[in-house]
């Protein structure tokens, strides 16, 4: 099978000037490693350097001239040095006058300088036309092919011309050129990469606040109040008992999380009796950091699961069947079969299994390579009412773990509810609100209002006639 688009191998000779030549100042990495493919696709590349006889790391075919040189042979420049080393661009800036420079340099913080490195070079040479682009691709990703790292090639300059050459050679490379617009926008472009999981920074907030929150708890119920209470050291239940009671917790309160935002967002649109309202800023986070809210939880849900299976195999639950199993014998007694009892294990372990089944479902639908190949309706269907079953459920199988337990007394240590109760709150307010919702009544106007109905005010003005105007 041919697979000439990511080989490494630099074509031949007469393979070049196909498309013209390429010219890129500065031998370091990204230098090389852009040359290599710009060689591949079919490009005559001309390296400028300050050292052009040390040239021996950089790709066979390419040629190695001074700066003054190289910029004689091409119309579009990389610019692959550091900023604070632009100001030997100045000497050149009567070679440079109309060349096109791609600025691909980024800074080790964001907000490092008042401006952008694009906007200070577009300064230093006013005559050259500064496009911005390549930043987002590191060195690596241009060597290992665009199948091991983004194909997105953000773009932006104040000519439109110049900003089409960038595109058009991006594109030759096999990777997708986005216009962002003018030169404006290289400030956000050169931070972008410095960002640290943007929208994974409130779920992890919330997984850490959670988990240490019920970890606390739990310790404090179950470890802590058995100590003071009957003088039993039970601190071995922390490592595997308590993390299983609090992995599952987080994770069904996180996967609520994830659909209580669009409950309130379809509460406010059924209060403002319009769509074009804008929502709270809080709400719009949010509701961009749903996908991470739900992996993260389930990534919690599968620890439960491992969790889970390891249980069995501990000293602790070995010795108590040991312990059970020698009391009946010198008791001379032997166990009942509980019908009840048999439904409720069965149906505990039925529940966890299919809402883990479904949640795997809606991680799995979440990657890019599999939400791109289902339309929107077949996307929401999966993300929004398997989502809801898979919510329902979940909160099912935390209902019959707990079952009755909640009525008694000694449930309730130091007068604080079971873990367990605590986690249903935010589940069960979602279900009830969303059961609310999809009744046809409401679910009726929720439709007209999404398709762009609107309610007419309470005191809408009227006029001669008596008949109300329409706002």
């Amino acid at each position: 099978m041919e697979n000439n688009c990511f080989n490494m191998t630099p074509l031949g000779p007469s393979a070049h000037n196909k498309l013209g030549t390429v010219c890129i100042f500065g031998t370091g990495d990204f230098g090389r490693s852009l040359g290599l493919r710009l060689l591949q696709a079919g490009y005559s590349v001309v390296f400028g350097s300050r050292n052009p006889q040390n040239s021996s790391l950089l790709p066979k075919g390419t040629q190695v001239l001074s700066h003054l040189e190289a910029a004689q042979t091409s119309s579009i420049i990389f610019i692959a040095v550091h900023r604070e080393n632009y100001e030997f661009l100045s000497a050149f800036s009567q070679e440079l006058s109309g060349k096109v420079l791609v600025d691909i340099s980024n800074n080790l913080r964001k907000n490092q300088y008042p401006e952008s490195n694009a906007e200070y070079l577009a300064k230093l040479l006013p005559q050259s036309n500064v496009v911005k682009a390549f930043n987002t691709v590191s060195a690596w990703a241009l060597q290992s092919g665009s199948l091991d790292a983004s194909r997105q090639v953000c773009v932006c300059g104040d000519n439109c011309e110049s900003k089409q050459m960038v595109m058009d050679i991006a594109r030759s490379l096999g990777l997708t050129a986005l216009d962002q617009g003018s030169l404006l926008a290289a400030k956000e472009l050169e931070n972008y990469p410095l960002q640290l999981f943007p929208l994974w920074r409130l779920p992890m907030y919330i997984a850490t606040g959670l988990t240490a929150a019920f970890f606390i708890y739990c310790v404090l119920t179950e470890i802590v109040y058995t100590f003071v209470t009957e003088g039993k050291d039970h601190s071995f239940r922390i490592v595997v008992s308590i993390a299983n009671r609090v992995f599952p917790i987080v994770s069904l309160i996180m996967l609520a999380l994830c659909y209580l935002p669009g409950v309130i967002a379809a509460t406010l649109q059924l209060y403002n009796g319009t769509k074009y309202k804008r929502f709270p800023d809080w709400l719009d986070k949010w509701m961009l950091c749903r996908k991470q809210l739900g992996l993260v939880a389930l990534a919690l849900a599968f620890l439960h699961v491992l969790y889970s299976l390891v249980i069995p195999l501990r000293y602790y639950a070995s010795y108590h069947r040991h312990i059970y199993t020698i009391s009946q014998l010198k008791d001379n007694k032997s166990l009942t079969f509980d019908n009840i009892m048999a439904w409720r294990n069965d149906s505990f372990y039925s529940l966890g299994i299919l809402g883990f089944g479904l949640y795997v479902l809606l991680g799995l639908t979440s990657l890019p390579s599999v939400s791109n190949m289902v339309n929107w309706r077949e996307f929401r269907f999966v993300q929004s009412k398997l989502g809801h079953i898979t919510l329902l459920l979940c909160t099912a199988h935390t209902l019959v773990y707990g079952w009755n337990a909640f009525l008694y007394v000694s449930s309730y240590r130091w007068y604080l509810p079971p873990a367990y109760v605590l986690s249903l709150i935010v589940p069960c307010i979602v279900l009830v609100l969303k059961l609310i919702l999809i009744t046809p009544c409401v679910d009726r106007v929720i439709t007209r209002i999404r398709q762009g109905w609107e309610r007419k005010p309470a005191h809408a003005p009227h006029d001669t006639t008596g008949q109300t105007l329409a706002l």
